[in-house]
């Protein structure tokens, strides 16, 4: 049988990389997403200045997603969030609302969001901010350096603690 006319053919499953002793699949995170609550210490530079230093964080859980770290949005210094223009729609969260990140002569575009009004299930993100690693200058976590997610949608932050294969590449869009 072949698909309908406009759609795309489902991908299977890819095979998800075993943990080791330490490390978490991203096929083991639940859908719909959660909330977790951390303390790992999390630091953010942009510009050449840090912009985040904190251990009070939240990351979402997805199934085939790298975490997304949501941060206070008191942690960062006054000028550095920028609220701009423009809305988007998450299925589970609500509707985010973003920011530039303006740091040391550095902007980043859209480069933060929030859920000012999320929907239940997902409160701890009203007053938070995530963030695209990949246009941040570093992110880490407990000291080591965050890999970006490829394709830069989901704004994943990659560890050595976290395997895959994660969403987000060529080819991915319909796992």
């Amino acid at each position: 049988m072949t698909p309908a006319a406009g759609f795309p053919r489902s991908r299977p499953r890819p095979k998800p990389i075993k943990p080791r002793a330490g490390q978490e699949s991203v096929w083991d995170y639940p859908r719909p997403p959660r909330v977790e609550r951390r303390h790992e210490r999390v630091i953010v530079r942009l510009g050449g200045q840090v912009i985040v230093d904190t251990t009070d964080s939240v990351r979402v859980l997805e199934t085939s997603h790298p975490p997304v770290y949501y941060v206070p949005i008191a942690a960062f210094p006054d000028g550095v969030l920028m609220p701009v223009a423009g809305t988007s729609f998450c299925e589970f969260k609500g509707e985010a609302h973003y920011f530039d990140l303006v740091s040391g002569g550095v902007v980043g575009d859209r480069a933060g969001w929030t859920y000012p009004d999320p929907t239940r299930g997902f409160a701890e993100l009203a007053t938070r901010v995530a963030l695209y690693p990949s246009q941040m200058d570093l992110c880490e976590i407990d000291g080591e350096r965050v890999s970006t997610q490829a394709g830069d949608f989901y704004g994943g932050w990659i560890t050595s603690r976290i395997v895959g294969p994660f969403k987000g590449g060529p080819g991915t869009t319909n796992w």
